[in-house]
């Protein structure tokens, strides 16, 4: 689902519960929020941090509206450049038209992630974010150019961009691990995260409409200027750090140092390789990611096809229920940071139940509905309703795993959003070409693509049940903090 794309950080420091970020006594195996003095908490609204949250929502909505465009506007540039079809086609209609020409699906690939991610936790992650939506703009607005010198500059085009994009959620990540207070960091990472579902829904609707109205060589006018326009105002307002904003108050900015404490500085140039690569709860997280990615790239590569080819509903009406699920999960997204903070900040969960909880749920209840589109057969009030829900319930994932790397390694959260999000494109290539063209003409072909996107769900979601964790793991710990662990060790020892 859209959600599987939001990865953000959470975790600061491992104390334990007290009164005093002085007093708490360090614990390596705590992974409860760090508490902050008893000094009033600067208000979010109009806050430089929400302000950052909301930039970075803008920007994701126009690189996903970027990434999604070409599944809509492709049928109308089908349509446009080969309107008569192939005598021989054995297209098959699974479904009659629904009361009162094939889709090329187009898996957006992030190459950049890892290094992107790498130098966004050293130098910091604004100029990462923003040149990457700049150019992935900049490249949108050549794609009419490409199109008409062949497909295969148009496929290295969109390959170009995935360059661009791929950078951007890691740099992300890097940002609000030194911006985001731990108690904030669910509401804020999925705010701005949930931008990639709200650019999918206002997308793909549009898209359809300026297709039939102006020709679709405007959508990629249109929305490669938009992300132009937002890296300017991206550039004029935005700051790596807290310490460096220009317009950021003294209250706020003390409140964000403190409540991040040492972990909010970057990582330098050697990062422990070794370590990750043997770390249970990062593997834990790239599988679960890879599993739900699974049926995000299904749908958000395929779902206009299906509601072409086998549900028959036209340009105008594919483009706009093709957006209803993403709608639902922008919305489920949000609701769900604020209600995990609450749950979190009020001490009813550990860190680690409360991200465990939301991922087995936001991924168990879309693989059900996914198994329910699948039976609803040619009905298309109830394929709609499913595909919707099952997205939209997605977006409860939000503040599980996807924002788990900031838990277990804050200082590394922009390098280990950079890897999960590497593999994450893996189902990108494979499920694309698995779902063969002439299966996904039929509704069999059909029921085998929604069980088998069900079936990776149910697995990523028990992975990450057994295998996660909330807590920060000691190859991420600063010298200080390791050397401040072992004093306190000692003295448990001593006494």
């Amino acid at each position: 689902m859209l959600s599987s794309i939001i990865t953000l950080p959470l975790h600061a420091m491992p104390l334990t519960n007290g009164n005093s970020i002085n007093t708490a006594p360090l614990d390596e195996g705590e992974d409860t929020e760090p508490l902050i003095d008893n000094d009033p908490i600067p208000p979010q609204c109009c806050s430089a941090r929400l302000n950052l949250a909301f930039l970075m929502f803008c920007g994701f909505s126009v690189v996903y509206g970027l990434r999604v465009n070409l599944s809509v506007a492709m049928v109308a540039m089908v349509n446009t450049t080969d309107p008569e079809p192939a005598l021989n086609s054995s297209v098959v209609s699974a479904c009659p038209l629904p009361p009162g020409g094939d889709n090329i699906s187009d898996s957006f690939h992030q190459p950049a992630g890892i290094p992107g991610g790498y130098l966004s936790g050293h130098y910091g992650g604004s100029i990462f974010l923003g040149v990457g939506v700049l150019v992935t703009a900049f490249l949108t607005l050549l794609t009419p150019l490409a199109a008409q010198m062949g497909s295969h500059w148009l496929f290295a085009l969109r390959a170009l961009e995935g360059f661009g994009e791929g950078v951007t959620f890691p740099a992300m990540m890097a940002m609000w691990a030194r911006w985001a207070p731990p108690p904030e960091r669910s509401r804020l990472m999925t705010l701005s995260g949930s931008g990639g579902n709200f650019g999918a829904f206002i997308a793909l609707p549009l898209t359809g409409l300026i297709s039939q109205s102006l020709g679709w060589p405007a959508v990629f006018y249109l929305c490669g200027a938009a992300g132009c326009l937002w890296a300017v105002v991206w550039f004029i307002f935005i700051s790596d750090d807290p310490r460096t904003h220009r317009r950021i108050s003294k209250e706020e900015r003390d409140y964000i140092i403190k409540s991040i404490g040492s972990q909010g500085t970057g990582h330098g140039w050697s990062v422990p390789l070794l370590s990750m690569s043997m770390s249970v709860p990062l593997w834990a997280i790239i599988i679960t990611q890879m599993c739900s990615n699974w049926s995000y790239y299904t749908l958000l590569t395929s779902l206009p096809t299906y509601m072409d080819n086998v549900m028959h509903f036209d340009l105008k009406s594919n483009g706009f229920l093709s957006a209803l699920p993403y709608l639902g999960a922008w919305l489920m997204t949000m609701l769900s940071g604020l209600v995990a903070d609450s749950l979190i900040e009020r001490e009813v969960f550990s860190i680690t139940v409360v991200r465990k909880l939301f991922t087995l749920i936001g991924l168990m209840l879309p693989a059900a509905f996914f198994v329910a589109v699948s039976f609803a057969g040619c009905n298309h009030i109830l394929a709609v309703t499913f595909l919707t829900l099952s997205t939209t319930l997605g977006g409860i994932s939000a503040p599980g795993v996807y924002i788990n790397q900031i838990d277990i390694a804050p200082r590394y959260a922009g390098f280990l959003m950079g890897i999960s999000n590497t593999f994450g494109t893996i189902p990108g290539v494979l499920a694309p070409l698995l779902q063969d063209t002439s299966l996904r003409h039929t509704m069999a072909g059909w029921m085998k693509v929604f069980w088998v996107a069900a079936g990776i769900n149910v697995g990523g979601a028990l992975v990450y049940t057994i295998f996660g964790s909330g807590k920060i793991q000691p190859w991420a710990n600063t010298e200080d903090e390791r050397a401040e662990t072992e004093k306190e060790r000692s003295r448990s020892i001593s006494t």
